[in-house]
């Protein structure tokens, strides 16, 4: 562990009252770090006291810096040090006294300006933050016809004002921390007190703490770290770039992390259905969302099952399909010389390549990519007999179920899954199949998010079935959705006003 930690034992001194110690101190540990700016003046009526003023380039307001910092310093007739750091004091509520150099050296490196006083045992640290971020732009993965078109960016500031701005709530909380020895990220946990169940608060506030690694910079990466059960595809934190969903969430009794440098949020609790869930499911009707979702649950059966299905029937059970199909599938085979797994493993990891590879590049000329390639590629593999017309309209059938799968990170576990039922499929026909969706389902029956069952509602309580199932597979009309989800605390799930008829 001290090989993590032995930076920060360095760091853990005070701040001295002789300005030239604290001068060579920063100045040491700073070595070689040219985009540190540092500024020594004097002030005062017989310009007797001695400061030092460091910051960051890059990170900082300098406009703000010369203006609200240097300038009144210079130009105020102060007689002593103590006056001038309670005159900074009360001038501007973002500036505090700090005693520790750690802090100091940490605050220079977030983006904060700190001022050593010489005589003073303490610095200013003055909040000038301004790192280079994107502005607020339209969510690009998570995309809806219907509600905001806002996202998160890479500042943590801006993405917990987005949430607050559609919280209004005293009891929306925000509690700011920093993760990584090294890396030293912002992430702010952000959750409503009267909704969140405690025990979940708690445990998820331990686990944050912890984490000892060098440095996280990513939202994904924490998920990584925070994950208990590694042994499976599917996700069991939700990621999202969008401030209304994560609102919702908050609504819902569930926690955000927000973690400085990434433009997406973590969720959890999580269960298998809010991945099938789009926020536009909330600002459609309910038969249209409802149409939407069930859509949704096929496309995520035939992005899993479909080739694998096509390989158990084609290789092991013809006799079931009917005489015209089963001709049209002879048919289409006549001159292909490998068998039907070799065909669709083949398209299948041709297809892998394409969707790869369309990410990969630019922006439009990525799509191009995919479709164009995917036109081509087909059309030559099927011209010079390496497979069937059929096993190209199965595979380009399974990639558009799973296109149709709101969450690109879920997708990724059917990705994966289509492979093994291939494989089963491939050496038990139908009974490799039906085995291996049981395999499936067993296993996410067994998996539980911090208490919640993944398989939720499914597996609800025989009470709570009926609202449970409000917002499953059917959206229910949002007046009768009256009570909140299992995530949130117990005797706080009612979320509509009780009617006059219902008393």
């Amino acid at each position: 562990m001290d090989q993590f930690h032995g930076r920060d034992h360095k760091l853990k001194g005070k701040i001295s009252n002789d300005l030239r110690k604290n001068i060579r101190y920063v100045e040491t540990v700073m070595e070689d770090c040219n985009d540190l700016i540092k500024k020594e003046f004097s002030i005062g009526k017989k310009r007797n006291i001695k400061i030092y003023v460091v910051y960051m380039d890059g990170l900082v307001n300098t406009e703000m810096i010369q203006e609200s910092v240097i300038k009144p310093l210079l130009i105020e007739p102060l007689v002593s040090t103590k006056e001038a750091m309670d005159q900074w004091m009360i001038e501007s509520a973002d500036r505090k006294r700090i005693a520790a150099m750690e802090e100091a050296l940490t605050g220079i490196l977030s983006g904060n300006t700190v001022v050593f006083i010489d005589g003073e045992e303490q610095a200013v640290l003055i909040s000038s933050k301004m790192p280079p971020t994107r502005g607020v732009q339209n969510a690009d993965q998570e995309v809806a016809m219907v509600g905001p078109k806002d996202s998160f960016n890479e500042s943590l500031r801006t993405n917990t004002a987005l949430v607050r701005r559609r919280i209004r709530d005293t009891r929306l909380k925000v509690v700011q921390k920093q993760i990584g020895t090294r890396s030293k990220t912002d992430y702010a946990l952000m959750y409503i007190d009267d909704l969140v169940q405690k025990d979940v608060l708690e445990q998820v506030k331990a686990q944050m703490e912890l984490i000892c690694v060098d440095g996280v910079l990513d939202s994904g990466m924490l998920q990584q770290f925070l994950e208990k059960n590694t042994k499976t595809p599917f996700p069991t934190y939700q990621l999202t770039q969008r401030p209304d969903k994560t609102a919702s969430g908050l609504l819902e009794g569930r926690i955000a992390v927000i973690v400085d440098n990434s433009p997406m949020a973590l969720l959890l609790p999580v269960t298998m259905n809010v991945f099938f869930q789009a926020s536009d499911d909330y600002y459609n009707r309910w038969e249209t969302a409802t149409f939407a979702r069930f859509l949704r649950y096929i496309s995520a059966f035939l992005a899993v099952g479909l080739p694998g299905f096509y390989v158990a029937l084609a290789s092991y059970h013809p006799e079931v399909l009917p005489t015209p199909f089963l001709l049209a599938l002879i048919s289409a085979r006549e001159g292909v010389p490998f068998p039907v797994v070799v065909e669709v493993l083949l398209m299948e990891l041709s297809f892998e390549l394409l969707r790869e590879a369309g990410i990969r590049l630019p922006g439009q000329l990525g799509g191009t990519i995919g479709v164009v390639g995917g036109l081509i590629v087909g059309q030559a593999a099927v011209d010079a007999h390496i497979v069937s017309t059929i096993v190209v309209i199965v595979v380009a059938l399974t990639a558009i179920a799973s296109f149709s799968i709101p969450n690109e990170i879920f997708t990724g576990a059917f990705r994966l899954l289509k492979f093994f039922l291939i494989a089963m499929c491939a050496f038990w026909g139908l009974y490799g199949f039906f085995l291996g969706c049981l395999a499936v389902f067993v296993h996410l029956f067994r998996l539980e998010s911090y208490g919640v069952p993944y398989m939720y509602p499914t597996t609800a309580k025989r009470g709570d079935k009926t609202t449970a199932f409000q917002d499953y597979v059917i959206r229910t009309p949002l007046q009768n959705m009256k009570f909140r989800p299992q995530f949130t605390k117990y005797g706080a799930r009612r979320r509509q006003k009780e009617a006059d008829n219902e008393k």
